[in-house]
């Protein structure tokens, strides 16, 4: 962190750098989560034991496919796999032996060193949704997302306390070309907030726009000797990597910055409609994935992924909070940290079309159930609506809001001498009340976790503010939270060089909307 705060001391600005650190004001941010309780584990050793065999089978006998890539199939080759076509064979062990080399845990450092996070191990970081086409809220409606949008959301998640993490394409604003927008969105990232933020991954030279302005933000050699950024690499399920994601991960991993692995599966159309079956499968696409991405480059840092949902069999929709996903993300976790690699699952994940009571019961399941399964980075962590169609405003903060609740659970049971509370239980004694004991007094501050959006007011008192239920509360938190945001402190000149080559790249092609 020192080497951090240095190199930015150092890099220029002068006193207008100093006197707008001075006038910022300082947004309340929690320390990424580490847990003091156990995980929740489903499968025992037998069981994890044959998923893990199966899914060797699969890599060696059925293969996956790496289309489009002929430099992937030659790595393959020279790794020692079979290679016909674009199918690639895995021999038994081999996949296992070159994931080995990928980090048990890594720091992702933020510009704002204070704001750094660990991501693996017993830790936990929250990221907000990513890459919704449309956005709901009170006033607008359901409606296709902008940059201004994008930008709200930017700066709601900067100011949220519980979350850790500004994440990638919290919507995807269509206003702006698809071959440009990338440039615009890491611009709000890096300039909105200063909390760690993701990659592009859509198209390669993207990965590498998104290296390249990170070299500005933070130093050349900082990015090649750290990680800055961690990204999204979704394998096509059934068992297809494609060109695309692959060829922005071997950019990533090439410039040491970590790359979440993860399939994308609809129980049921993309995998088996059973547990295990499924569980075999992503294990077998995460094997292949990340060994791909460790022959790449040896050591790059690099999460394990299970975005997994249910399918609704009479409408083909995908469902969540169900029981059967919370099956399978518990053994995926147990899984990655047979591994030992990081884990990513879980979210505010919901089918509603309103942040609603269905929306919120599947995703209070869907959140305690990433909790329990140990998941290290989840992302999608609030403002995911009707099936990560919608990022929605007033359930990002409502979300946001409930985020504090893992936490407090993360904290476990505290067994201390204050804890144990004989002073105060000596005290009151039989037929008293503990509300001014000393105990209480020394301890009510910090005792029980407090929702700064949730109304817990005598009827009479609610009725006579105008009876607001949880969404009026919520677009009331999202008016305040845009109002009193401040811009966090950048030095002018990397911030002037971050839009000179925005606007460099942007002119040197023309507006492509495909």
């Amino acid at each position: 962190m020192t080497e951090a705060t240095t190199r930015r001391r150092s890099r220029g600005g002068g006193g207008a750098a100093r006197r707008a650190e001075r006038t910022a004001v300082t947004i309340e941010t929690a320390k990424y989560i580490e847990r003091n309780i156990p995980n929740f584990e489903v499968l025992t050793e037998e069981a994890l034991d044959i998923i893990e065999a199966n899914a060797e089978t699969i890599l060696e006998e059925v293969g996956v496919n790496f289309v489009d890539n002929p430099a992937a199939l030659d790595r393959w080759r020279e790794a020692g796999a079979n290679v016909t076509g674009e199918r690639v064979r895995i021999p038994r062990g081999l996949a296992k032996k070159l994931c080995s080399t990928a980090p048990k845990q890594f720091t992702q450092h933020a510009r704002n060193p204070e704001k750094s996070v660990v991501i693996g191990g017993k830790n936990m970081v929250l990221a907000p949704v990513y890459g919704p086409p449309f956005v709901r809220d009170v006033e607008g409606g359901r409606r296709y997302a902008t940059m201004d949008d994008f930008q709200k959301f930017v700066k709601l998640g900067y100011m949220s306390k519980w979350l850790h993490h500004s994440g990638g394409t919290v919507c995807e604003p269509t206003d702006v070309p698809v071959n440009k927008r990338h440039l615009d969105m890491l611009l709000a990232h890096m300039t909105l907030s200063d909390k760690p933020f993701m990659g592009s991954v859509t198209e390669p030279s993207r990965a590498q726009d998104s290296v390249d302005m990170c070299e500005i933000l933070f130093g050349k050699e900082f990015v090649q000797e750290n990680t800055v950024m961690t990204s999204l690499i979704n394998i096509n399920s059934p068992m297809t990597f494609d060109d695309v994601m692959m060829g922005a991960m071997e950019i990533y991993a090439k410039n040491n910055q970590a790359c979440i692995v993860s399939p994308f599966i609809v129980g049921g159309a993309m995998a088996p409609v059973s547990v295990a079956g499924t569980l075999t499968q992503v294990m077998a696409e995460c094997l292949a994935g990340i060994a791909y991405n460790q022959l790449c480059r040896p050591g790059a840092p690099v999460i394990m992924g299970a975005m997994v949902t249910s399918i609704d069999m009479n409408s083909g929709a995908p469902t969540f909070g169900t029981p059967e996903a919370s099956h399978i993300t518990y053994g995926a976790g147990q899984l990655a940290r047979r591994l030992g690699l990081p884990f990513r699952s879980a979210g505010s994940f919901c089918g509603s079309k309103l942040p609603d009571a269905q929306a919120a019961y599947e995703t209070a399941n869907s959140l305690n159930m990433g909790l329990l399964s140990g998941v290290n980075f989840m992302l999608h962590s609030c403002g995911w609506l009707e099936g990560g169609l919608v990022a929605d405003f007033e359930k990002f903060v409502m979300d946001a809001d409930q985020l504090g609740t893992l936490h407090g659970l993360a904290k476990g049971v505290q067994m201390d001498e204050d804890a144990q509370a004989m002073d105060a239980i000596r005290e009151v004694g039989p037929g008293g009340h503990y509300l001014g004991c000393e105990h209480t007094q020394k301890n009510f501050k910090s005792a029980f976790w407090k929702s700064d959006l949730l109304d817990y007011k005598p009827f009479e008192t609610w009725e006579e503010e105008g009876a607001r239920d949880t969404r009026t509360l919520a677009t009331q938190r999202v008016e305040k939270l845009l109002t009193n945001y401040q811009q966090p402190a950048l030095d002018p000149a990397i911030a002037q060089a971050l839009a000179d080559y925005v606007a460099a790249k942007k002119a040197s092609m023309p507006d492509a909307f495909m």
